[in-house]
């Protein structure tokens, strides 16, 4: 039976951990070949070995475009070709708008924008028709989260480019969305919660299916959004959030 990525050269930043690693995972299973990044190098060394199925990974920073020229040519000596880009890198910094200063608006944005920018731009000289982009946002970018005002305005701007780029790019017939998670149960979250049982409970509660997200839920949307299934679907933001933002 073949598989839905079978041959794909997929590119996944900040691919080391959490949701870019668990959507990895799954795009190896079904045949990618595919490319992670992260910055630190023992990190990606491992994740490369937990992924299997002949990945790669290239150590580099999103927000450092030679790291971002380096992976992309990687890719072109390889396979000559991107068919996939799941553009995840990013931050979470909540800091409430009296205390924040300059380096926090510097990090959230060259993270969560700039890279996600250029992670994309630099990609598309190796992407073809019937190329996909899948963007990490956020619900945070249509919710009003309190004391996180830089990270809700940086996801929103996620969303923005996805709308934008799905104009820009349609003569190319390239598709571009956003899958937007909301509470997620990633290595970070569950240090929280351990340390605030309260916390989780109070999140729980918010949430209409009684439950924080699973990696998995998030990349099976990637992939959903990503494959030919969703091939009339562009410019769209796929909520994963058990219901939050929609009810």
């Amino acid at each position: 039976m073949t598989k839905r990525f079978e041959d794909k050269v997929v590119v996944i930043t900040g691919g080391s951990d959490g949701i870019g690693l668990a959507t990895a995972q799954l795009f190896a299973e079904e045949g990618a070949l595919v490319y992670i990044t992260a910055r630190r190098q023992a990190l990606l060394d491992q994740a490369v070995s937990q992924i299997g199925h002949g990945a790669v990974g290239v150590q580099g920073d999103v927000t450092n475009l030679d790291d971002l020229t380096k992976l992309y040519d990687h890719v072109a000596r390889d396979h000559g070709k991107v068919d996939v880009v799941f553009a995840n890198a990013g931050m979470h910094q909540p800091i409430s708008l009296e205390a924040l200063e300059e380096a926090h608006f510097d990090a959230t944005f060259d993270l969560n924008v700039k890279g996600l920018v250029f992670t994309v731009q630099k990609a598309l000289p190796l992407m073809t028709e019937g190329g996909v982009i899948v963007l990490n946002g956020s619900i945070a970018g249509s919710k009003a989260y309190p004391g996180q005002s830089l990270y809700n305005a940086s996801k929103a701007a996620v969303r923005s480019f996805a709308r934008s780029w799905t104009i820009d790019l349609k003569d190319r017939g390239i598709r571009v969305n956003v899958v937007s998670p909301g509470a997620t149960e990633t290595k970070l979250m569950r240090g929280y919660f351990d340390a605030a049982p309260e916390a989780e409970a109070e999140v729980i509660k918010g949430v209409p299916l009684g439950r924080l997200g699973h990696l998995e839920d998030v990349a099976n949307a990637v992939l959903f959004l990503a494959s030919s299934e969703s091939s009339f679907v562009a410019g769209h933001e796929l909520f994963v959030d058990g219901g939050v933002a929609a009810v």
